[in-house]
């Protein structure tokens, strides 16, 4: 294939229209995720050109998708003609990129996930869901009111630390275990999670569900918490357990009440089986049980993604819009809680029914990446401290942050999104050695590195920080290189609030809040909530 492979190019007015036409469409940035996240179209998926022929698979599963690239320098067209190479027939590249968006009028949005976070926020507005600020919530604490606190973000993020007394409760989790959790109907219920919308969502979840409990999400979280000057707990203190017979039997029953009320479909296993052979649209399957029930035994071809999880970050696991979402669990709860927030989201998505019992499952964990092709021979650190003894020159592709952390003396830190500016010392260097702990990432570094200059002798080193000290390999740390400037992989404003940065929590969370205003209308953003049922909750509670 020739370096001067040229991509489709359209126009804003082209996307604009493709955006609105109701058929599928892949908009994907593959831009870093720093640089994404400092402003991207509202329906883009970010895919940074890093990882794409690892993650496009999982993303675009289907290579007839219309797809549209949006980049930044060469990326763009280099994305474009390595989608061509594995097969996608139908890429289109955005002319001027995100720039050209803007100048037409067109809105960019910081951070990432923003459509789910987004959706989480208007559903506070039309669903009225009741909050309560940490300093009510510490003083009933104290008081050991009738009280349960659930934390429905991940059992990893609840053991970093989380509100004292609350127990771990992951969203799609709420309405399966409440009635073990929650075995009173006079307990006040608070639902909380790092910031606003995960405690939005699992709220109102249990709001829709019918439980007799009075709920509200704790105002900001665990960052508000913090805010607040309140200590907060570390480790695994509480999280739930196994399910009763009787909370799966409540759950069951809520969960098939709030289907039948939100028109969530059900397929049958032959149904499924049709779709996946369905040629002309894309069709995903997600498992939305506990990782520990998914590794025991899944349908093939699941990706296990909790379901509070999908709900808070749907576009990194399903870029195609207008795609089916289907959703497995045998328990059919965490199915159908999921299934109602995935369709007022905007899409079209309905739970699969089936038995376990005699279902063909596989047991555990699914690959979800896609295996890299080896571009370049690969050696061990003892041969690569030989070579550089000798004169080779080095690069690391470690992500910017671990690198900081170690790296061998003398390596310099490189990105595949910029390689074209690479030194010429190392652009033009006889012998090019490729760090990283990722092996994957580092063949597609040398990939792209081979292509620009075939004369060059390009190698991956296999192994991590101990293995280069193993090797003899001097091993150090640099915490201003590469410098904050050119870490083009990392969000800075909205990781540092997880770092103790009051001021970018503050500012994170008021983000949260103006996020419907920012994406103008719901009914633009694709979002789907009945006016009925808003008005309905906000009356009972």
């Amino acid at each position: 294939m020739s370096n001067e492979y040229t991509p489709n190019l359209i126009d804003v007015a082209t996307l604009e229209a493709w955006l609105d036409d109701g058929a599928e469409i892949a908009l994907l940035d593959v831009r870093e995720e720093g640089l994404f996240g400092e402003g991207h179209l509202l329906f883009g998926t970010n895919l940074p050109y890093s990882r794409l022929e690892r993650d496009i698979a999982r993303l675009v599963p289907r290579t007839a998708t219309r797809i549209v690239l949006i980049g930044e320098g060469g990326n763009g067209v280099l994305a474009a003609k390595r989608l061509d190479a594995l097969g996608y027939t139908d890429v289109n590249k955005l002319q001027g990129g995100v720039e050209a968006w803007r100048a037409a009028g067109g809105s960019l949005f910081t951070s990432i996930h923003v459509p789910s976070k987004a959706f989480a926020e208007v559903v506070e507005h039309a669903y009225h869901t009741p909050a309560i600020k940490a300093e009510a919530l510490s003083k009933l604490i104290e008081e050991k009111a009738d009280i349960v606190v659930l934390d429905s973000r991940t059992l990893e993020e609840y053991d970093r630390f989380h509100v004292p007394s609350a127990i771990s409760c992951p969203s799609a989790e709420l309405v399966y275990r409440f009635a073990d959790l929650v075995p009173s109907p006079d307990t006040f219920v608070v639902v909380s999670c790092a910031g606003r919308t995960r405690g939005i969502i699992g709220a109102q979840a249990l709001i829709n569900a019918g439980v007799p409990n009075r709920v509200a999400a704790l105002e900001g979280g665990t960052q508000g918490w913090k805010l607040a000057g309140l200590p907060v707990e570390k480790g695994r203190v509480a999280a739930y357990g196994p399910a009763s017979d009787a909370a799966r039997a409540q759950g069951l029953k809520r969960s098939a009440a709030l289907a039948a009320r939100f028109d969530v479909p059900y397929i049958d296993v032959a149904q499924f089986d049709a779709w996946r052979k369905d040629a002309s649209r894309t069709t995903y399957l997600f498992d939305v049980r506990t990782p520990d029930e998914f590794l025991a035994g899944h349908l093939p071809g699941a990706v296990s993604v909790a379901g509070g999880q999908i709900v808070q970050t749907l576009d990194k696991w399903a870029a195609v819009r207008g795609a089916r979402l289907v959703l497995a669990d045998d328990q059919q709860v965490r199915a159908d809680v999921t299934a109602h927030w995935l369709r007022q989201l905007g899409w079209d998505a309905v739970v699969l029914r089936y038995d376990a019992a005699t279902a063909s499952l596989e047991q555990g964990k699914a690959t979800l990446e896609t295996p890299v092709r080896p571009a370049a021979e690969e050696i061990d650190s003892a041969k690569a401290k030989q070579l550089l003894e000798q004169g080779a020159r080095a690069i690391s592709v470690d992500a910017s942050a671990d690198f900081r952390k170690a790296h061998p003396v003398g390596v310099l830190w490189a990105n595949r999104s910029r390689l074209a500016v690479l030194p010429e010392e190392i652009a033009s260097a006889q012998t090019l050695l490729v760090f990283a702990h990722d092996r994957d990432a580092a063949q597609l570094v040398a990939h792209d590195l081979i292509e620009r200059n075939a004369s060059q002798t390009v190698l991956v080193v296999r192994g991590d920080a101990d293995a280069w000290r193993v090797a003899g390999l001097v091993v150090e740390e640099s915490p201003q290189t590469p410098p904050d400037a050119e870490r083009i992989d990392f969000l800075f404003w909205l990781y540092d609030r997880h770092l103790g940065n009051a001021e970018a929590s503050r500012a994170y969370l008021a983000w949260e809040g103006e996020l419907p205003k920012l994406i103008g209308s719901a009914e633009k953003a694709g979002f789907r909530i009945p006016a009925n049922e808003s008005k309905a909750s906000s009356a009972v509670h």
